[in-house]
């Protein structure tokens, strides 16, 4: 490549990646040179600082045309643009978290700060990913990111084990994902998507149909373990429980937004392609009914296992399983409002489950354990802390008046608005949220109607008040006025474009 083309293109495109990588590169560098007697929680504050700063140059490139650079390898469009805003936010309160983590057990405070920028700029590259090279590179950098992160309690047996699973299964899903890509590739002759994306539609791909079940299923049974959606979940509990608060929020939250962006990005750019029935239909829509299955089994598997959970963190795992089973619903029926419905969802779920995980933070601090009976009484010892994660359970029950509840009525919606309409995933859809006020509400049980052991005050550090205030009031805000983000949406992002047009 000559300069002349180097210089050509739009650059200021990658700002926020680039900016995320000059702060990591910064934190390591401080961290190697401070001094052994400068508190490393003063990084924290760097790292936050960088995704704040990324956060604000995505801002002022919202109305940037979308474009591609890099030989269409690296996509600056309304997808990229839409995701990367739940990226970049759930991150800086993941930080916040992060920084008023008091474990001793995290001795290398530095790595454990710019391993979660290192993560972030894995799934910022996933989400505007045109190549299957990059988009592979990127999903390896947020996972092994991961991985350390859930290990960064060397001493901790709980996270040992659960890094452990992690690993074997990440590398497991790994192959998997990319044994189905070199499917795809085998089948177009490139690893560009919109290269892929053209072969296909122009293409005759008749005579190898069962190659293209091959690769949807690899792929699909590949990214499904990133997703933590059923039959590949088993790793979710352990890890959710055995890393740390913060880490469990970023992979709660920040890598669901990830995984499903990039199952998005790869399955309406390739199998939403590919004709079916002399063009009247796509492979994507021919695999409904499996898809159909996968989202009925995750949803009835991760609320009716929740009931049985006594740790709070296992218990907000196999509710996070549950949700990913929801936003297959509208995945799978490829409605009109598909983009929208799934990324106001995940704006829900986002704040919803960073700010409960916050409280639990809190608790865990000041009792010890995120057992059940941790949070008897706690209107008592600290009512706010009580309302707070009250209007969390709420939300993720889907009751009215949160933004939970308006998530879980467009997804409902969208089981009906195809045709034919899914009736059974829909009822499947209102059955398991009914199952899930059970453990929804016997935390809320535990904090009004039971007695705490202790009468002393629970005191939350204000980093962590204020992201459960500030995550509160978003789920309040966006379950009475959904048309601030959907309006947001409509003005900014014009997803179909990049995927039709």
């Amino acid at each position: 490549m000559d300069m002349e083309t180097l210089l050509s293109y739009d650059w200021h495109t990658m700002m926020p990646e680039f900016i995320i990588v000059g702060f990591a590169i910064l934190l390591s560098l401080l961290d190697l040179f401070l001094g052994k007697k400068v508190d490393r929680r003063k990084l924290g504050w760097v790292g936050f600082v960088g995704v704040l700063v990324a956060f604000v140059s995505l801002l002022f490139l919202l109305p940037h045309e979308s474009t591609e650079i890099l030989f269409n390898t690296f996509r600056f469009d309304s997808f990229g643009k839409a995701f990367k805003l739940l990226l970049l936010v759930g991150t800086m309160l993941v930080f916040v978290l992060a920084i008023h983590d008091d474990e001793k057990e995290i001795q290398d405070r530095g790595e454990y700060y710019y391993l979660f920028l290192t993560a972030l700029l894995g799934a910022m590259f996933m989400v505007s990913s045109g190549d299957l090279i990059t988009l592979f590179v990127g999903l390896e950098l947020l996972s092994i990111s991961s991985y350390i992160l859930v290990a960064i309690r060397k001493k901790n047996r709980k996270s040992n084990e659960a890094a452990l699973k992690y690993v074997i299964n990440g590398g497991i899903s790994t192959a998997i994902t990319l044994f189905g890509l070199s499917y795809i590739y085998g089948l177009t002759g490139s690893t560009n998507i919109q290269d892929m994306s053209i072969f296909i539609q122009t293409g005759n791909l008749e005579s190898v149909q069962g190659l293209i079940g091959m690769a949807f299923l690899l792929t699909f049974v590949g990214l499904s373990f990133k997703l933590a959606t059923m039959p590949f979940h088993m790793w979710a509990p352990d890890v959710y429980e055995g890393a740390s608060t913060p880490v469990t929020a970023f992979l709660g939250a920040v890598s669901k937004v990830a995984g499903f962006a990039i199952v998005l990005r790869l399955f309406l750019s390739i199998f939403g392609a590919i004709p079916m029935d002399e063009g009247q239909s796509t492979y994507l829509l021919y695999m409904q009914g499996f898809i159909a299955v996968v989202a009925a089994i995750t949803m009835i598997i991760g609320n009716t296992i929740a009931l049985k959970q006594v740790s709070v963190k296992r218990m907000l795992a196999y509710s996070s399983i549950a949700h990913a089973g929801y936003l297959l619903v509208p995945f799978m029926a490829f409605s009109p409002f598909l983009m929208d419905n799934m990324w106001f969802y995940l704006l829900a779920y986002l704040f919803m489950n960073i700010g409960a995980l916050a409280v639990v933070q809190v608790v865990q601090r000041a009792i010890g354990s995120d057992h059940l009976t941790s949070f008897s009484g706690l209107y008592k010892r600290s009512p706010l802390l009580a309302v707070l994660l009250t209007i969390f359970l709420l939300s993720l029950a889907g009751i009215p008046g949160t933004a939970g509840f308006i998530g879980k009525v467009h997804i409902f919606l969208s089981a009906f608005v195809v045709e034919p309409a899914h009736y059974v995933l829909a009822a499947i859809l209102m059955g398991t949220t009914v199952i899930s006020y059970y453990y929804y509400f016997s935390i809320i049980q535990q904090m009004f109607f039971r007695q705490p052991d202790k009468e002393e005050t629970i005191r939350p550090q204000s980093g962590l008040l204020i992201v459960g205030c500030l995550c509160a009031v978003a789920t309040i805000v966006l379950g009475i006025f959904p048309f601030l983000a959907y309006e947001f949406f409509f003005q900014y992002f014009d997803v179909l474009k990049d995927f039709l047009g």
